[in-house]
């Protein structure tokens, strides 16, 4: 019997296309930052993304001052910050919404009846406090430099 219906919705820590290919995308970016303003075509060519996909994900990066476009024969896009200040805790959750390993965690969340007596809250929260941890202490230049092999 599954008494958690987010684990059941799937919610949670798995991340889904829209945030590993945001990564990809500023990765991509930050690899050609002295390209100026790359078009989005060749970042799809590049990435295998579909360019309609990548035209859902990129708004709310440029909504969010990570990248801006430009419009034009020589429009594209580019990274508004350097790769290094670009938390990757950041634009998951901008990406996914949340990081949460369980419903309850999830921000605005109704308050679970049983958070008083439930033996597992502290080791969820735990969890949920790595995780944002450990993708608070990486940014785009970590994965520049990974991709590169430095």
């Amino acid at each position: 019997m599954r008494g958690d219906k987010g684990a059941e919705e799937g919610n949670g820590v798995m991340i889904s296309t829209r945030g590993r290919y945001a990564l990809r995308v500023l990765a991509d970016l930050a690899e050609h930052a002295n390209s100026g303003y790359v078009p989005l075509k060749e970042i799809a060519e590049r990435q295998g993304i579909s360019l309609k996909y990548l035209e859902q994900i990129l708004p709310v990066l440029t909504r969010n001052g990570i990248i801006e476009g430009l419009q034009g024969k020589s429009g594209g896009y580019r990274l508004l910050k350097e790769p290094a200040q670009c938390r990757i805790g950041d634009i998951l959750r901008l990406t996914e919404g949340n990081l949460a390993p369980v419903a309850c965690l999830v921000c605005d969340a109704k308050p679970c009846e049983r958070k008083s007596e439930c033996r597992t809250y502290p080791m969820w929260t735990e969890f949920y406090q790595v995780i944002n941890e450990f993708f608070d202490s990486r940014t785009l230049a970590d994965i520049v430099r990974a991709d590169r092999g430095d």
